[in-house]
């Protein structure tokens, strides 16, 4: 399950488009950013996640934060400024058991479209030659989904929804959210032919006047299981209250929800619902988390990324990143532990928070906020400098920037881990989350913390 949201530059405090995700899937899923220069290609086929499909002459230079398994992304930017994130969404059509997953397709929209409204046309034509389809969790083998999306780039920004083949979108005019549930209504700008006749055909509504895309579409009991509804409205206000100064700072903040405003005094992952910073409890209902996090800030002239690389925005740091080679001590996980990959070093951190946020969680967070501030306003002088520096040497200044905020992450996780894990466990998780957390950690093989006593 997964947040996206966007903010055009009439709703941003510096006039530029802000995308915003929290890539929800199964906590030992490692994801990782992941840098593809601009590829001329000879051979005729590429090799998706489950299906090969034609290749392109050439595909654009991308950044991706890619689950280890997988061809395809959760999200990603490419070298024009194109973001796109994508949400499951559960439908009334049927699930086909082969096809591309919404993360190829997002990957090849990056790799082929120089805008927004061309990404969105290159989902589409996928769609409708290949089909969406296969499994899309590499631990649930039965889990099938569709897909929409939000495509944005310095410009403009898109909504698109799909519904097996069927597909309505509509383009953004300030902000807006998706969280795993059809939105589009009766007023989409466009639609895939025979939308509305399918829906009358099969009785999900009577006339054209009567059509609705969500509500015709939707399959309303996995809809309301994910707990979508009420993460989407969050959101969407959070947005809406905040036009005209959303910033980075805003989108990070969004994408730590835990609910009411200083609730984290008291939240617990191991007894509260979903919410938009996700965390896992149990096999069944809540079996997804947050393993990844991004706020793209689509300046035209200069954008830049920011990636937590790892999962649980709330406990970790977004750090700066710009197309180009990522910083080598991110490394490439895979679903096993590895203490030389920063996705699995930070766990350390989580899981250990995750033993009683309420109580450990404060011992840190006033540092690493102060961290990550330091790092977005280092960001912008960086920014303000851009220009006066020879075109020559930019992209090895930003990357040398974005390797030092690494590097100064990494340090202070590593302080932070040792602090919390020392601190007594007041508030002791329950039988069913603490059985389902310990799974987790043998079939990752992740090193359980020694026991601290309880107080």
């Amino acid at each position: 399950m997964c947040d996206t949201l966007v903010a055009l530059g009439n709703a941003t405090a510096d006039g530029s488009v802000i995308l915003a995700k929290n890539s929800d899937r199964s906590p030992n899923e490692a994801q990782y950013p992941v840098y593809i220069p601009r590829t001329r290609h000879s051979e005729a086929m590429v090799r998706c996640t489950h299906i090969e499909i034609p290749q392109v002459p050439e595909t654009f230079a991308v950044l991706l934060s890619k689950p280890f398994w997988m061809w395809g992304c959760e999200m990603g930017v490419n070298e024009f400024g194109v973001a796109i994130g994508n949400e499951a969404v559960f439908t009334k059509e049927p699930h086909s058991k082969t096809g591309l997953l919404g993360m190829d397709m997002m990957r090849l929209a990056l790799e082929r479209a120089d805008t927004a409204r061309r990404a969105l046309d290159v989902i589409v034509e996928l769609l409708q030659a290949h089909g969406q389809g296969g499994s899309c969790d590499i631990y649930h083998k039965g889990m099938n989904y569709h897909n929409s999306f939000v495509l944005a780039d310095p410009a403009e920004a898109w909504v698109l929804e799909t519904a097996g083949r069927y597909w309505a979108a509509q383009r953004v005019r300030d902000v807006y959210s998706i969280s795993n549930g059809l939105t589009i209504g009766s007023d989409y700008d466009l639609a895939s032919p025979g939308l509305v006749e399918h829906a009358i055909e099969r009785g999900w509504c009577r006339s054209k006047a009567d059509f609705h895309f969500a509500h015709c579409y939707t399959d309303w009991f996995y809809t309301y299981i994910v707990a979508c509804r009420p993460r989407q409205k969050t959101t969407r206000e959070q947005l809406q209250a905040a036009r005209g100064q959303i910033s980075v700072a805003a989108m990070t903040a969004y994408l730590r929800d835990h609910g009411p405003r200083g609730s984290d005094a008291s939240w617990s992952p191991s007894r509260t619902p979903a919410t938009v910073c996700m965390h896992a409890a149990d096999d069944l209902a809540r079996r997804s988390e947050s393993t990844a996090s991004l706020v793209a800030h689509l300046r035209a002239d200069m954008p830049a990324y920011w990636m937590t690389g790892t999962s649980a925005p709330c406990t970790g740091v977004f750090k700066p990143l710009y197309l180009g080679p990522v910083p080598t001590s991110i490394g490439e996980p895979t679903g096993t532990y590895d203490a030389q990959t920063i996705w699995w070093a930070h766990e350390r951190l989580h899981r250990a928070a995750l033993k009683d946020y309420a109580t450990r969680t404060p011992l840190y967070k006033e540092e690493r906020d102060g961290l990550e501030a330091a790092f977005i306003a280092e960001e912008g002088s960086m920014y303000e400098r851009y220009h006066s520096v020879p075109v020559s040497e930019r992209a090895g200044a930003l990357a040398e920037f974005s390797q030092l905020c690494f590097g100064r992450a990494a340090v202070a996780t590593q302080r932070w881990q040792e602090r919390i894990s020392d601190a007594p466990i007041r508030n002791r998780p329950g039988f069913v989350y603490a059985h389902f957390w310990r799974k987790l950690n043998r079939m990752a093989r992740f090193p359980e913390a020694r026991s601290v006593r309880s107080s």
